[in-house]
This record gives structure tokens, C-alpha cells and sequence, in this order.
């Protein structure tokens, strides 16, 4: 039987301009978007670490986050050990 000790999840997300509404609405739009990701990640509790975040030259943003998986225990990755 096999059963997970530690797990994390590692992602890149881009938070990306729409391009349907002015450059300078879109912006905003992006930047509220990213904050509501971080408020929904607190709100379910999900342990989380943004290890890089980047505003790109458009505007929009892209980030490097590692997540809890489930309720799994995250070990050494949120330590930088792994």
C-alpha cells in the first residue's frame, strides 16, 4: 500500500491582460484579480509561498507559487529543502 508522506504543488501563473478593454482598466482589472487569488488561497487556508513575482512589461503578472495539496503535509518544500 502506498501513502503520500509530503506533497506540494509548484506552479507559474500568469495573471494576463484582457484584451478587449483599455490597456490602462486591464491593469487594474489584473491587479485585482491577483489579489483576489491570494485572498481565495487564505480563505480556503491552503499554505502557500509566492517565490517570485513578476510585473511584466504589458502590465500583467506572473507568479511562481508553491501550494499545499489537499491537506497533505508540505515537509521540506515550504523550507527550501527540496
Amino acid at each position: 500500500m502506498k501513502r503520500i508522506k509530503e506533497a506540494c504543488l509548484f506552479q507559474t501563473v500568469h495573471f494576463a491582460l484582457k484584451e478587449d478593454i483599455p490597456p490602462t482598466i486591464a491593469v487594474r482589472a489584473v491587479q485585482e484579480e491577483y489579489r483576489h487569488y491570494k485572498e481565495q488561497l487564505d480563505r480556503k487556508r491552503i499554505r502557500y509561498q509566492i517565490t517570485e513575482e513578476k510585473t511584466l512589461p504589458d502590465g500583467s503578472i506572473q507568479i511562481k507559487v508553491r501550494k499545499q495539496v489537499n491537506e497533505h503535509p508540505v515537509g521540506g518544500y515550504f523550507e527550501g529543502q527540496v
